[in-house]
């Protein structure tokens, strides 16, 4: 299983959030939508869920360190 990651300082943010999260491709997908709901404001929907897929990478290793 390949892992992904989204890292919030590559998204236009009012908050200058930045947080990054990786994981397989489903875990990331929702714990990213909870994060943009909670954090950020956005409703659920098929377009943030687009969007968030679009913006994930693969992770390669000691990405995030």
């Amino acid at each position: 299983m390949s892992r992904m990651y989204i890292d919030c300082r590559e998204m236009p943010s009012e908050s200058g959030c930045d947080l990054a999260m990786s994981g397989s491709e489903e875990h990331l997908l929702a714990a990213a939508v909870v994060h943009a709901m909670t954090a950020h404001g956005h409703e659920d929907s098929p377009e943030l869920r687009e969007g968030i897929r679009a913006a994930m990478k693969p992770e390669v290793p000691s990405a995030l360190a």
